[in-house]
């Protein structure tokens, strides 16, 4: 949620919304949102998996970001220097401060970290739920309390 939050906040202080395509991380932040308190309300099957299929768009947005960022990069390394070619323009359109090339990455990290709280989720719900019906301490061989 901090990473949403913070992601969310940074894109729009950046006026991340003046092209239709720079609306994409806004609104999966904003539909990740939706689908963390449907999971929250109701923890089943279909919540967890609307919530990972979103967590795989932003997976996804990643690179696409990267991509986008860094060939707006390279047009305008193209226009300030018409002769820049090679490794000098990848590393100028990588480096470049606006957009940032790899800013991007973040929504695959968020995504990935969303992917990882869902792994083998319901499988972990439902042993911790037997266990402590079964009198078994969670995270022990099965001795009784």
């Amino acid at each position: 949620m901090v990473g949403l939050v913070g992601t969310a906040t940074e894109l729009l202080l950046l006026k991340h919304d003046e092209e239709a395509i720079q609306f994409v991380p806004l609104v999966l932040i904003a539909v990740a949102f939706v689908a963390i308190a449907w999971h929250t309300l109701d923890e089943g099957g279909a919540s967890l998996r609307t919530f990972q299929t979103i967590m795989v768009l932003f997976v996804i947005a990643g690179p696409l970001g990267v991509y986008l960022h860094y060939r707006a990069n390279v047009e305008f390394q193209r226009e300030v220097d018409p002769s820049i070619a090679g490794r000098a323009l990848i590393l100028k359109a990588l480096t470049a401060k606006t957009p940032p090339a790899l800013a991007p990455g973040s929504m695959s990290q968020l995504g990935l970290i969303g992917l990882a709280y869902a792994y083998r989720y319901p499988l972990r719900r439902r042993s911790s739920g037997t266990t402590a019906r079964a009198g078994v301490r969670p995270g022990t061989t099965g001795e009784k309390l």
